[in-house]
């Protein structure tokens, strides 16, 4: 009965966050570029100064990453990831509220050239990325690129928001992919070749995950893409979004993760966290240092 009442509370919160949401999204979407960036950062400010528990989660992470960096520089970069955050949520509402072609025109990509190579194999491709840069817009710039993409998603955590952010992808041609039947459903998607992408830069459970190194620090990490991909022959190619000092955004599409010539799983996968860390270290604030990355630890660590 508690869980079920908590439960009832929280669907009731995201109700009434989505009526506030809503109306400020679209006033948001209407702002001049700059303008709706430094009211993003501002709101990111917002969120640092109000969301003290995020910002320890933030700041845990930080040092944790960053053991040889003074406490005053992770501080600097933990509230520069949450303004970063807060200009995604701008950008979004602009992706949403008004057409896509208007945020889309200031995306350009590097590497068409991986991603060309990839679809010659007629394997379809497996793209290794995480929740850096504006990640949703990332999904949306595959219309650039010209392949079809599919994006493996689980629920949120509020079911109000699930039918927003489902429209959001939809508007932009992306296929998704419900966690529950990711193996079927990315199999199939491979297929009819397309592209299949995947964020994994979250923790993982104890049975969906290995410990690999992240940071210097072993972290529970899904072992699923690197299943998906020493079983169907399809390459992984590590693409990241990041966003530049002028505003705009550039997709970066590296060569395919070599395989292991044993197709050890817990090697792929340690090279797909190597791919991951290298892309945070470029821009470190531009990612989501509030997501408990370690939390899942291996069973002989002590407490």
């Amino acid at each position: 009965m508690k869980e079920r009442g908590r439960g009832a509370a929280r669907a009731a919160l995201g109700w009434i966050a989505l009526a506030i949401v809503t109306p400020l999204g679209l006033a948001l979407a209407w702002l001049p570029a700059r303008v709706g960036l430094w009211v993003g950062a501002r709101l990111g400010d917002l969120a640092w100064a109000a969301l003290p528990r995020r910002r320890a989660v933030a700041l845990e992470n930080l040092t944790r990453a960053f053991p040889e960096r003074p406490a005053p520089e992770l501080a600097r970069v933990g509230r520069d990831s949450f303004r970063h955050l807060g200009m995604n949520f701008v950008e979004s509402c602009v992706f949403y509220f008004r057409p896509p072609a208007r945020l889309l025109s200031r995306v350009s990509i590097e590497g068409l050239s991986h991603f060309e190579a990839a679809d010659a194999l007629g394997r379809g491709m497996l793209l290794l990325t995480a929740h850096y840069g504006n990640w949703e817009l990332l999904a949306a710039s595959h219309a650039l690129a010209r392949f079809p993409l599919s994006v493996v998603m689980r629920p949120l955590d509020s079911p109000a928001f699930e039918p927003i952010l489902e429209r959001f992808r939809l508007r932009s041609g992306v296929e998704l992919i419900t966690k529950r039947r990711a193996l079927t459903d990315i199999v199939e998607a491979l297929r009819r070749r397309r592209m299949v992408g995947i964020l994994l830069d979250q923790n993982a459970s104890r049975r969906e995950g290995v410990f690999v190194p992240f940071f210097g620090v072993p972290a529970s990490t899904s072992k699923g893409m690197a299943l998906i991909a020493l079983r169907t022959g399809a390459p992984v190619l590590p693409v990241f979004i990041r966003r530049r000092p002028d505003g705009r955004h550039v997709v970066h599409a590296g060569a395919p993760v070599p395989v292991p010539s044993d197709g050890d799983v817990v090697a792929f996968t340690r090279a797909f966290n190597e791919a991951i860390e290298a892309a945070i270290r470029a821009a470190p604030e531009q990612w989501f240092w509030l997501h408990r990355r370690w939390k899942t630890r291996p069973e002989e660590e002590p407490s």
